[in-house]
């Protein structure tokens, strides 16, 4: 204690004891003395009694430090007082003070090691900050003294020296730009002496060198002067290249090939220019055949005017020599047509090679075709050549770009196929590939690059030469691209319909009698035959059709999406090159056969594939559609592709030939039932495929007139093996969707609970029946809804139905073969369950005969077969699998059926399964 109080002491502060005497009389009449105190810590008291003492001071005490608690004490007292009663509130007070006091004493005993220990580090922070204080004193004296003894001086020195520094740099800059000023005068000196490369290499180190010191107003014009001067040397080298037409000279040579090289223009045809330079090379040597073809004109014209005076007999006996002199001219004349055409070839392949075109756009190189074939026709023309050399060039430049083109078209089929998420691509009723402006070449007589407005005048002119047309005037090269009009196509329709009020007809119902379009009661196609009716269909019979054909509400527009409108332009372009340039047309048609493998391919992989096929036992996929599945994923497709991470060796020739196999696109959801598992675009892929190879088909003639005839069996195998495979692939499919629509595992478990070993014949067919016919009538609500997105064809729909229905009745016997104990009443409960899901279902579809009825109804007579009978059924259906005729044994056991026979049937059935294992 006695620490405590020298401690509070040394702070100023006081004991409680002693902050009792320097308060008021007022307030010490209310504090209890030092004996009281004392006393109340002597005594020995109960914790809790002192807890509720304090618990019952009023809370006011507790307030603030503004409180006068004497006049609150005060203005308590009542009118009329009571010693006795002061006496014992005082007493009361005094306890509370009391216990108030103690209880502060303890927590200020409690707290003083805290204390103690906290007064230590304030201490010992004060000692510490003293030291600190006369630290930085001496350190700002030892400042003080390096500002005055060293800094001052040092950084003086340093200015100094940063100032010499910009000095000499300036003086450099100086001499650089005095250097610059004098350049004119060496690069003079250096033309005359025809150094052209150290020339050029003088003035760019000079505009390098001009663009540092830019900052300098002097030096502007210094660039601008040093630009002309550039452009004075290409002029003078042009003039030195010139020269080696008439004296070649190696070094000379190499100083002008030199300086081209720094000039960067060793490529003198750019591609911008490649074209222009083109026709302008074709006009300039029009213009010497046309020159020569008068001049031979003029020698006919005149020998006819001389031969008319020698038919009278006026002709002397010297008239052989003018005769001789005629033939001798036509003889050299003639000769000449044959070596000007060849070197106008020799010029033009030399032009043609020296470029690589494989970058060109398609529409130039197209033009690029076409102005050659006009001077292979000027040629043939103009002395009967075929043209060879001409041919043999433009055959190797059209194999290199169509190359690149076909391998860069197949990367973007690719990106389309992964991005296109199978929306209808609304197009006319009429829609045909004819309306493409890729394909009006095939309706006119020459290349692709004349206008159909030029057409008509190209027909009145077809039976005279080129030389009589531009004989007056004019230029067969000069010809101009097709304006965008000509390129544009009406083909695009109204969201598919080919009006507001046909539109507004799809989303009605059905049995409404608005549902029929105006057009379609007039004129009803068959889509199956593709006949028109001469009168007009019936509701009655439209309503009739409606079970199996949800598309009556709509035209019959074409189904395809905006990539199979580009696969078809793209076909389009490969026929006009194939159509200009005839020796390459197997390579062409080749690359057309792999665009339709690509997107046939696609389809199959993003709709088609599934592990399920060879277990269902329905034939999905035929051989000669597996045997095409497998020649495409080999020939075309890189499987090696996905497999890859990244690796930095480069790919093979084989692999650059192939294309990664594309992937679905993730907005393509194929999951959900609500839209019958993705029906919408699995319809619009696969149909569009089939208008697809449509379109080949119709193609098919004119590509067997350009192919060659050794490559004729390669067309024909494409179009046996893969394009008439198209329609086959609505079968796995479509197939999926079947799998799925109809809960076909909940029949299995209905017909589980049925109790088939009854003895009495039933009236009444069994619930799992009316369940089937439940989910036959949703699925057939649900073709509806499809419907109303995109126009089911009445061959998919009866797909589906057929799929559905052959799933159903397997999986009728299915569920009729796990039955364990059946009686003859039973087999008969069967056949009433069956013929009332025939009865309902025919309601609901068209389709006839009812797909695999046979199936179901053979294997429930099976049961009522004798021995020899059910012996040499086995034998014969092997469409049922081994459980389901083992099964058909073990029900007729007891009946007519005994156990030695039972043996033998069972024997006779592994007989049948041992050679597929």
């Amino acid at each position: 204690m006695q620490k405590i109080k020298s401690l509070m002491t040394r702070q100023g502060l006081k004991s409680p004891q002693e902050s009792m005497t320097d308060l008021s009389p007022v307030e010490s009449a209310r504090i209890p003395s030092k004996e009281e105190l004392r006393e109340m810590r002597e005594q020995p008291a109960d914790p809790q009694e002192e807890q509720d003492i304090i618990n019952s001071i009023e809370e006011i005490y507790f307030s603030g430090d503004s409180f006068d608690m004497v006049q609150h004490e005060l203005e308590k007292l009542p009118p009329e007082l009571d010693l006795q009663e002061l006496e014992e509130y005082r007493d009361k007070l005094k306890k509370q003070q009391a216990a108030v006091s103690k209880k502060v004493a303890d927590l200020i005993l409690e707290k003083q090691p805290s204390y103690v220990k906290e007064l230590e580090r304030v201490t010992s922070l004060q000692t510490n900050l003293q030291l600190a204080a006369v630290i930085c004193t001496n350190a700002r004296r030892q400042l003080s003294f390096a500002k005055e003894g060293f800094t001052e001086a040092s950084l003086g020195l340093l200015a100094n020296q940063r100032r010499r520094q910009l000095l000499t740099g300036l003086l450099k800059s100086l001499r650089t730009i005095k250097t610059l000023q004098r350049t004119d005068v060496r690069l003079s000196e250096m033309l005359e002496e025809e150094d052209y490369p150290g020339a050029i290499q003088l003035c760019l180190e000079c505009q390098k060198a001009a663009s540092t010191f830019k900052h300098y107003s002097c030096i502007s014009e210094l660039n601008s002067k040093l630009q002309d001067t550039l452009e004075q040397i290409e002029e003078q080298l042009d003039v030195a290249l010139s020269k080696t037409c008439k004296h070649f000279d190696v070094t000379h040579y190499n100083k002008v090939q030199l300086a081209y090289a720094l000039l960067g223009k060793t490529q003198h045809i750019t591609t911008d220019s490649y074209i222009p330079c083109l026709t302008d090379l074709c006009k300039a040597l029009w213009e010497v055949m046309l020159s020569y073809h008068r001049t031979m004109q003029w020698h006919e014209e005149h020998d006819k005017e001389e031969v008319k005076p020698a038919t009278d007999g006026s002709s002397t006996s010297g008239s052989d020599e003018p005769i001789f002199d005629r033939s001798y001219v036509k003889k050299k004349l003639q000769h000449g047509l044959t070596r000007i055409w060849q070197d106008v070839q020799l010029k033009v392949k030399a032009y043609l090679l020296g470029t690589d075109m494989s970058s060109f756009k398609y529409d130039d190189f197209i033009f690029v075709l076409d102005i050659i074939s006009r001077l292979m026709q000027v040629g043939e023309e103009f002395c009967g050549s075929r043209s060879e050399v001409l041919q043999e060039s433009i055959k190797k430049q059209s194999v290199n770009y169509f190359k690149n083109y076909h391998r860069t078209r197949l990367e973007e089929l690719r990106m389309f196929l992964e991005n296109e998420t199978w929306e209808l691509c609304p197009v006319k009723s009429n829609f045909s590939i004819a309306q493409l402006h890729e394909f009006k070449f095939m309706g006119q007589s020459r290349s692709p690059s004349v206008s159909p407005s030029k057409q008509a005048t190209s027909l009145v002119q077809a039976d005279t030469t080129l030389f009589e047309q531009y004989l007056q005037g004019g230029n067969p090269f000069e010809m101009q691209i097709d304006s965008k009009e000509d390129e544009t196509d009406d083909v695009l329709g109204s969201n598919g319909y080919e009006s507001d009020e046909l539109e507004k007809s799809v989303y009605q119902d059905y049995d409404s009698d608005s549902d029929v379009p105006e057009e379609l009661k007039r004129d009803y196609v068959d889509e199956q035959t593709g006949d028109i009716p001469v009168k007009s269909v019936s509701r009655d019979t439209l309503r009739s059709r409606k079970k199996s054909d949800y598309s009556l509400n709509k035209l019959n527009a074409p189904i395809l999406t905006n990539t199979t409108l580009n696969v078809i332009r793209l076909v389009g372009k490969y026929m006009q090159m194939m159509n200009i340039l005839r020796p390459i047309a197997f390579d062409v048609i080749h690359c057309m056969s792999q665009l339709f493998d690509y997107y046939l391919y696609a389809v199959y992989t993003f709709f088609g594939r599934n592990d399920m096929y060879e277990s269902s036992g329905l034939g999905l996929i035929s051989s000669r559609l597996r045997t095409t599945l497998n020649r495409i994923q080999e020939s075309l497709i890189d499987m090696e592709a996905a497999a890859e991470t990244g690796s930095s060796h480069g790919a093979s020739e084989e692999r650059k030939e192939k294309v990664p196999s594309p992937h679905l696109s993730q907005l393509v959801v194929l999951t959900d039932g609500g839209t019958l598992y993705g029906l919408a675009e699995r319809v619009v892929a696969t149909e569009s495929l089939v208008f697809l190879a449509e379109q080949f088909d119709f193609l098919q003639s004119h590509l067997d007139t350009v192919i060659p005839a050794a490559k004729k069996p390669f067309l024909q195998q494409f179009y046996s093996q893969t394009v008439s495979t198209a329609s086959e692939l609505r079968k796995p499919i479509y197939w999926i969707v079947a799998a799925k629509a109809i809960e076909y595992e909940q029949m299995l478990f209905l017909m589980a609970g049925v109790k088939w070993d009854i003895k009495e014949i039933m009236s009444q067919h069994n619930v799992y029946v009316d369940v089937l016919l439940k989910e036959f009538e949703q699925f057939h609500k649900r073709l509806g809804d499809v419907s109303r997105l995109v126009r089911i064809p009445l061959p998919v729909s009866n797909v589906l139905w057929e799929q559905c229905i052959r799933l159903a009745n397997r999986t009728l016997v299915e569920g009729y073969a796990n039955v364990k104990k059946c009686s003859n009443e039973g087999r008969a409960l069967m056949q009433l369950d069956f013929q009332q899901f025939l009865m309902k279902l025919e309601k609901l579809t068209d389709i006839r005969p009812i797909p695999d009825k046979e199936f179901v109804e053979t294997y429930i007579k099976a049961y009522y077969l004798t021995e020899n009978d059910m012996e040499q059924f086995i034998k014969n259906h092997r469409e049922y699998s081994m459980k389901q005729l083992t099964n058909l044994v073990n029900v007729c056991l007891g009946s007519h059926i005994n156990k030695k026979a039972r043996q033998k049937l069972l024997a006779a059935i592994d007989d049948i399964d041992r050679p597929k294992r």
